[in-house]
């Protein structure tokens, strides 16, 4: 059975992900649209850079072209908040992108994001997903040739950099005479964030700003061990900074002037500092239960309401779009600010980083020292392991009757929130859920030294075995 997850519908291309299921799902989505909206129906299609992403994007405007639907195709490869954009200014009733994000060479998987520009939520992935059961007992396939009259081509890059360009502060990032590393990953944001640092005459060390559809041999998640090459120009070349995005551009990863990996947390809550005492933000501030508690801390010094979320951008965008946050970040590299898109985008994140030591005067690792001796220091990390039928039924009877210590911490409390999520004292935590995206489950722990770390991490893993 095809399933909608934490972001979409993703598996293996050749197994679960082939072209029929593709038609199908397109179908249920095209059926589901009808019942909403009627007639006059618009959808804009995107795809990244992964083996027959194309490909699967123009069998979708086919179908969707078979449905009277009009379909605005990106005219290649483009990220996804670019598509969020379109979304967003053509009035379309919503959009289909073809990626996997930041799952291994072998996968693709297919996003919709609804007329608002964010991500689909479970109320509405529930009824496609009761579209696609009812044709998967008789829908079989679609006519050979597309209805050429309802298929528009459509560029994606130049109002989302327009749009871009009015939001970051170009002018002081170049006064300050930093020099930027960037890896593009193989990825879609080639001539997206390379090409907007460029024209405002900031000097970058450009890698990967090409297609492979085996991302060069790794998984283009930009997680620290696969930026390798990223840390090493950075030290070659004596860059003051090293941003990377992933195969759809929407996740982010920075290191510093060392090719020091910064966690995704980590610059969410120097972020979330930066906006406050230097943008005037003022509002809610959302994370999911998977992100660092630092963000908590900071929040509660500058007298802002928290909310906290399950794992999944689109429950951050749904509180956006509702004016509850001003500010909302997950541990997976995801950010959204306000006056920008409800959709996660690794591009402005990165850029806004820039932006920040720019504006502070002080290098990556020298804010870091700053935010750590205002609030404390706190580390984190997720850890994974197979899933198993035993290892399901082990965090199921936990979440059912949970323990009162983990290794030598009190629980003070234990949550069930997308997963069990236990907390201690000291803001320390940790987190073992079922991912939505992968057949594993995820083990999340932070606490105040990196022993204290190990320990929690090791305890949640001997729990489900």
């Amino acid at each position: 059975m095809i399933k909608f997850g934490t972001s979409g519908w993703r598996a293996i291309m050749g197994e679960e992900f082939t072209f029929q299921n593709v038609r199908t799902v397109v179908q249920a989505i095209a059926n589901y649209l009808s019942k909403q909206f009627g007639q006059n129906i618009s959808v804009v299609v995107n795809y990244d850079t992964r083996f027959l992403s194309e490909r699967f994007a123009l069998e979708a405007a086919k179908v969707l072209s078979h449905n009277r639907i009009r379909v605005y195709l990106t005219e290649r490869d483009a990220p996804s908040q670019a598509q969020s954009f379109q979304i967003i200014s053509r009035k379309a009733q919503g959009g289909i992108n073809f990626t996997a994000s930041f799952n291994p060479p072998e996968y693709n998987g297919l996003k919709f994001n609804v007329a608002t520009g964010a991500p689909a939520l479970p109320k509405v992935t529930d009824k496609i997903e009761e579209e696609i059961k009812h044709l998967s007992q008789q829908y079989s396939s679609c006519p050979y040739y597309s209805k050429s009259e309802y298929i528009e081509k459509i560029d994606l890059q130049h109002e989302y950099l327009a749009d871009i360009q009015t939001k970051i502060d170009f002018e002081a990032i170049r006064k300050s005479g930093i020099k930027i590393a960037v890896d593009l990953l193989y990825g879609t944001s080639r001539e997206y964030l390379d090409e907007i640092l460029e024209e405002n005459h900031i000097p970058i060390e450009e890698l990967h700003g090409y297609v492979d559809p085996y991302f060069g041999g790794i998984t283009p998640s930009c997680r620290g061990e696969d930026l390798w090459e990223l840390r090493k120009v950075i030290k070659e070349k004596n860059c003051d900074l090293g941003i990377a995005t992933d195969s759809d551009g929407d996740r982010f990863g920075i290191l510093n002037e060392k090719g020091e990996f910064l966690d995704p947390d980590l610059v969410l809550a120097l972020l979330l500092e930066y906006c406050i005492t230097h943008k005037n933000l003022k509002g809610g501030v959302g994370r999911s239960v998977a992100t660092s508690h630092l963000l908590d801390k900071i929040a509660r010094e500058h007298g802002l309401e928290l909310y906290r979320t399950p794992v999944g951008f689109k429950y951050l965008a749904d509180l956006f779009l509702r004016n509850k946050i001003v500010f909302g970040g997950e541990e997976s590299a995801c950010l959204v600010l306000k006056g920008h898109l409800p959709e996660k985008d690794g591009i402005f994140a990165g850029l806004l980083v820039a932006e920040m030591i720019a504006v502070e005067g002080k290098s990556l690792s020298g804010l870091v020292k700053k935010l750590f001796g205002k609030y404390g220091k706190k580390v984190r990390k997720q850890v994974k392991v197979d899933l198993t039928e035993k290892r399901k039924q082990k965090l199921k009877a936990l979440e059912k009757d949970p323990p009162q210590k983990v290794g030598s911490k009190k629980v003070l409390s234990a949550k069930i929130v997308d997963g069990i999520k236990f907390n201690f004292p000291e803001d320390d935590w940790m987190l073992l859920r079922f991912s939505g995206t992968v057949p594993v489950i995820r083990c999340y722990a932070e606490a105040g030294t990196e022993k204290e770390l190990k320990e929690l991490l090791q305890s949640g893993l001997e729990m489900i075995e």
